[in-house]
C-alpha cells in the first residue's frame, strides 16, 4: 500500500476506539480496561466493593409506575458506556440488555442492578477476549438459547447466539423477541430461525476463505449462548465466560 498511498508505517495496533490491543506470537489479546476504569470514577464507584455476579439470578425486572424514579439522565450515561464495554465483556451482555429496557423511567429498583454491573467491573477490570492462532483449517460454530417470557412487561422472550471460528468469539447478540412465545419450545424455535440466518452467511463467508464446512450440533453442557439469555449463578458464570472466550487479561507485574 505504500506503493500507491503517502502512508506512515506507526507499528502493530496497540490502541483503537478506548480498545486495547496486545498482539503476541500465538494470540491476540483485547481488552478495555482503562476504559472500565474511567467508567468507575465517572460515577464515583472507583472504591466500591466488587462482587461476583453482573445480576443476581433470578432477577427479574419490570416496570412500576409507583417506584421512586432516578435521574434518568444519568442512568442513560451509565447504559451507554457499559454497552461499549461489550465489545470486550460478552459476559455482560444480558444484564446490560436487561437494564437498557427500562431507560425511558428508570426506577430504584433499576438503578440497583445497575449499580451491581458496576461493582461486577470492578472485579472484572482486566478480563477481555483473546484470539488464538489457530490452524489453517477454520471451523464455524453457532450457539442459540432462549429464554421464556422473562419480559414481565410484555412476556416476550429472550433470545441470544454466539458465533465462533474454531474457539474465538467472532459474534454475540442478546436481544428480546419480536413476538409472544406460547411454549418454550416456540421461543427456541425463533432463537434457532434468527441463528440460522447468520449462520448461512457466516458459513458462506467461512466458505469462500477456507472451504471447511462448519460443525453444528453441540449438547447442553456446551450451550455457549446460555449466558446470553438468563443471569446465571458463580460456576455456571465462569463456565459461560471460558465459553465466550472472556479471559482475566491483567498484565503481568514485572
Amino acid at each position: 500500500m505504500m506503493t500507491e498511498f503517502e502512508m506512515s508505517d506507526l507499528g502493530l495496533l496497540s490502541y483503537y476506539l478506548e480498545i486495547e490491543v496486545e498482539q503476541q506470537k500465538s494470540r491476540i489479546l483485547l481488552r478495555q480496561s482503562a476504559y472500565a476504569k474511567k467508567i468507575l470514577s465517572q460515577f464515583k464507584m472507583t472504591d466500591c466493593n466488587s462482587t461476583k455476579h453482573p445480576m443476581e439470578s433470578k432477577t427479574r425486572l419490570h416496570k412500576d409506575l409507583e417506584e421512586t424514579q432516578v435521574d434518568a439522565t444519568e442512568y442513560r450515561r451509565i447504559i451507554g458506556c457499559l454497552r461499549y464495554l461489550l465489545h470486550t465483556q460478552p459476559d455482560l451482555s444480558y444484564s446490560v440488555g436487561m437494564a437498557s429496557r427500562y431507560m425511558e423511567r428508570p426506577t430504584i429498583m433499576h438503578h440497583k442492578v445497575v449499580k451491581q454491573i458496576l461493582r461486577y467491573l470492578k472485579g472484572t477490570i482486566y478480563f477481555g477476549l483473546a484470539y488464538i492462532k489457530e490452524p489453517q483449517e477454520i471451523g464455524v460454530f453457532g450457539y442459540s438459547d432462549s429464554d421464556l417470557a422473562e419480559d414481565l412487561d410484555g412476556r416476550k422472550s429472550t433470545s441470544g447466539m454466539t458465533f465462533y471460528f474454531n474457539e474465538s468469539l467472532v459474534f454475540r447478540n442478546s436481544q428480546k423477541q419480536k413476538t409472544v412465545a406460547l411454549l418454550s419450545c416456540e421461543a427456541e424455535f425463533m432463537a434457532t430461525t434468527t441463528v440460522t440466518c447468520h449462520a448461512l452467511w457466516l458459513r458462506s463467508l467461512a466458505s469462500e476463505l477456507t472451504g471447511v464446512e462448519p460443525k453444528s450440533f453441540v449438547n447442553t453442557g456446551e450451550q455457549g449462548a446460555d449466558a446470553l439469555t438468563k443471569a446465571l449463578p458463580g460456576v455456571k458464570l465462569a463456565v459461560m465466560q471460558q465459553l465466550l472466550g472472556v479471559h482475566d487479561l491483567e498484565p503481568c507485574q514485572d
